[in-house]
């Protein structure tokens, strides 16, 4: 394994592309039908990190030309403020898609929230009927989650095929591992689900063909754990300590990037490889939600 090099697969690219496709067909529809897709982004309280995703959500419509709807909710908004908030939203024609930005405050239930958007309009995917309907075979969901539906999307866009390969999904969370899972084995692999209960996970992940990091552990996968040739898509982003940086930190992924750079066929870097494809997915959900209104 002297001078092997993996093929860097570039989210930023790919989502970019993705980005220009929605563009179009918005135009489309604006010209077709005098119609724009509407995307409302809820947002309660002010955490930084919220607020920075949400800001980008929102700029990412503005350039495609879907119009988003922006709530901004004060920290102290009771469930019920909330739950009305989220049915005017379900009522109003020129919203087709409604996305509320996790976590909620503490006082907030969030299963309560997500089951209250209507499911026509879950552009996040993570109403329990369009993740039990993902979790079946012969059903389709209206909703695939974005970061889940960007893997895929970077696997298929690099010419990486799934049908019939052994793909382990590191992590097993609501948003990411759980999702990706049942994606996966919808496309016909055979799919191992490793978490922090798991034994020997090294040698599971050493016999993947895809391997999907989703634990939220700093490089905790080592170049010796991946086998030659493996595509590996790493979801993780976690702030490690560096002095040399401005902010006093950098992100790393769930994967030890350079080690895995000499033994994997293919890799995402961290950032600029899953993350872009969860905001260009997450257009394209609105996209399909405001066409199945619009072109009826």
């Amino acid at each position: 394994m002297s001078d092997h090099k993996a093929t860097i697969i570039d989210g930023k690219a790919i989502a970019q592309t993705i980005r220009s496709e929605v563009a179009v067909e918005v135009r489309h529809l604006s010209e077709t039908y005098g119609k724009v897709p509407g995307l409302a982004v809820v947002i309660v309280g002010n955490r930084k990190d919220s607020q920075s995703y949400v800001n980008m959500k929102r700029k990412a419509c503005a350039e495609v030309g879907i119009k988003s709807v922006d709530v901004d909710l004060p920290e102290e908004v009771s469930e019920s403020e909330l739950i009305s908030k989220i049915h005017e939203l379900n009522a109003n024609p020129d919203v087709h898609g409604i996305l509320v930005q996790l976590p909620l405050p503490k006082h907030i239930n969030e299963e309560k929230i997500l089951s209250e958007i209507s499911l026509d309009k879950d552009v996040d995917g993570f109403h329990p009927l369009n993740i039990g309907k993902l979790a079946m075979k012969g059903r389709d969901p209206l909703f695939v989650p974005c970061t889940p539906k960007g893997c895929l999307e970077l696997l298929s866009r690099s010419g990486i095929s799934v049908k019939g390969k052994n793909a382990v999904v590191v992590g097993r969370s609501n948003i990411v591992g759980l999702p990706v899972s049942l994606l996966l084995l919808k496309e016909d692999a055979t799919v191992t689900i490793v978490h922090s209960r798991t034994k020997e996970q090294e040698s599971i992940i050493r016999n993947a063909d895809i391997v999907i990091a989703a634990a939220g552990q700093a490089m905790m996968i080592k170049g010796s754990w991946i086998k030659p040739g493996a595509a590996v898509i790493d979801v993780g982003t976690n702030a490690v300590d560096d002095s040399t940086k401005k902010s006093g930190y950098r992100l790393v992924g769930d994967v030890d990037f350079q080690e895995a750079c000499n033994v994997a066929g293919w890799i995402t870097p961290v950032p600029g490889g899953v993350g872009p494809m969860t905001v260009a997915m997450l257009l394209k959900n609105t996209l399909d939600g405001a066409k199945r209104v619009i072109e009826k």
